[in-house]
């Protein structure tokens, strides 16, 4: 017989468990308590349920936690964890310690169905989008859970295309029966699915990060797919709906290809795009990827690129290439080195 996984559950649905199971509405909090707050590994621990509510919970779930299949080290000290889900595929995580900072970048998707020619996990396809349980269970799985400073939804997939799972996620990590983290601590990327934008701006209060790359619409269609149904200047209109003036941050990623997006035009339109959004730029390197017709300028002209634009009056930042030794680099995961 299948069992449910009781990781990844919200305190509502745990609370309709213990309904279900005829067990007090009160162990429903302290079943949170036991699976993101003291991380256990097997419900014997669950030591304030009685051991009739233990056998219950035993028979009919699986906590869900499984451990990665295999960890590669970069030289700069990236490590990237290779998962498999529950439905036999397989995912990657990287995680990037930076002095006093460490963060993890999750994937919601195994493979994607965005398109992007840039992206690596782009030409897997979407296999299937993850649940929650396998979301989370990048992060509690983690052998650096403790470490962890900073959590972002950078990894393979499209979270806005796994809205449900993603926002289940967010709120197990950012409330206080949860993970307990303040919303500050959670960055989610996307490549701009503006039908599900304003829900997840209006349920959330955790960091935004777009996928611009090119501010053009036939050039951004070209490299991004995503343009055709959802234009970037809708994404931006949205935007200015929202106050990113106080802890909530929105970011533009900007993978620069030389010769592709890195002209003064694009200059200009990125800054016409944006105008009336507090907002920054961060710059990224591209990361070569197998037959690919697209480079990455030089060190030079990558710097002369972020001047040009925080002259302008929009805070620019080059991101600092991590893992590209071991493909965890962004654009790079795409869980090809799946464990023997």
């Amino acid at each position: 017989m299948n069992r449910d996984f009781l990781y990844g559950k919200t305190l509502m649905e745990l609370q309709a468990v213990c309904a279900d199971l005829q067990l007090p509405r009160f162990v429903a909090k302290q079943i949170a308590d036991w699976l993101y707050k003291k991380g256990v590994r097997s419900f014997d621990e669950m030591t304030n349920l009685s051991k009739a509510a233990r056998s219950v919970l035993g028979e009919k779930f699986e906590l869900g936690l499984r451990a990665p299949e295999r960890v590669d080290e970069s030289a700069d000290g990236t490590k990237k964890y290779l998962y498999r889900t529950f439905e036999n595929e397989f995912v990657e995580s990287a995680y990037i310690p930076d002095k006093e900072r460490a963060t993890l970048c999750v994937s919601s998707q195994a493979g994607c169905r965005m398109g992007c020619k840039f992206c690596a996990t782009a030409r897997l396809g979407l296999k299937h989008s993850l649940s929650t349980c396998d979301i989370l269970n990048q992060i509690a799985s983690l052998p650096e859970r403790d470490k962890l400073t900073n959590v972002v939804y950078m990894g393979m997939g499209e979270p806005l295309d796994n809205m449900e799972n993603v926002l289940r996620a967010l709120e197990i990590m950012t409330s206080e029966w949860g993970f307990g983290w303040s919303p500050t601590r959670i960055t989610l990327s996307t490549a701009g699915v503006a039908k599900e934008l304003r829900r997840f701006l209006d349920s959330t209060q955790v960091h935004l990060a777009v996928s611009l790359h090119n501010p053009f619409h036939e050039e951004r269609e070209q490299v991004m797919p995503i343009e055709r149904a959802y234009p970037i200047r809708e994404v931006a209109d949205i935007l200015r709906e929202y106050d990113f003036t106080h802890q909530r941050r929105v970011s533009f990623e900007y993978i620069v290809m030389s010769g592709l997006n890195d002209s003064p035009r694009h200059i200009k339109e990125l800054c016409r795009l944006l105008d009336g959004i507090k907002c920054r730029i961060n710059l990224i390197r591209f990361h070569k990827i197998p037959d690919s017709p697209y480079f990455s300028p030089s060190d030079e002209k990558m710097i002369a690129f972020r001047d040009a634009l925080t002259q302008r009056g929009i805070m620019t930042t080059i991101r600092a290439s991590r893992g590209e030794d071991i493909k965890a680099a962004c654009g790079l995961l795409s869980a090809d080195n799946k464990s023997n």
